[in-house]
């Protein structure tokens, strides 16, 4: 829980000029303020938002890439939706992402697998590693799709397949 803390006092400093007074004020990281610092798309609101605020401003589509960002909308108890950056694309049917706030409540999951469960292999559902059952699990979830970031300077540089600045770095850090 100290971690959290941390993490949250930390980025609401780093995001104060940007990030709207509900961001500020959490109490942990949300999905959409580490997708945006991660993958350097940006566009604000809950996640559900995220695909439509897209349309015109950024690439989109169905094909994951490593450095997009999977959005996925509202659903069931995910009412705020869901982003998530693709770390890397293993074959067509799976991905790693890299993501917060999915199921360690405010903290960030590197590498994690999903899965194209969709009959046509199109991506419009997918089954997520959940750290607390450690596995798949059998929900599954819709994606609207793929946002693609035009700015080349984003780049899956270290090992772990990001490349994001130290601050984010020593952020996730903390978590162990």
């Amino acid at each position: 829980m100290r971690h959290i803390k941390i993490i949250a006092a930390a980025l609401m400093v780093m995001f104060a000029s940007s990030a709207p007074a509900y961001a500020q004020s959490a109490r942990f990281l949300q999905c959409v303020t580490f997708a945006r610092a991660a993958s350097g798309i940006e566009l604000r609101g809950n996640a559900y938002s995220w695909w439509g605020q897209a349309e015109g401003r950024y690439d989109r589509g169905q094909t994951p890439r490593a450095g997009a960002v999977m959005a996925m909308p509202s659903f069931a108890g995910m009412r705020n939706g869901h982003v998530a950056m693709v770390s890397k694309v293993l074959n067509d049917r799976e991905v790693l992402l890299t993501h917060a706030n999915w199921s360690r409540p405010g903290m960030v999951e590197r590498n994690v697998r999903a899965v194209d469960v969709s009959e046509k292999g199109d991506w419009s559902r997918v089954r997520i590693w959940h750290a607390g059952s450690r596995s798949l699990g059998l929900t599954s979830y819709p994606v609207s799709g793929f946002i693609y970031n035009r700015d080349e300077a984003v780049r899956l540089a270290d090992k772990n397949g990001l490349s994001l600045g130290d601050d984010i770095r020593a952020l996730a850090a903390l978590e162990g």
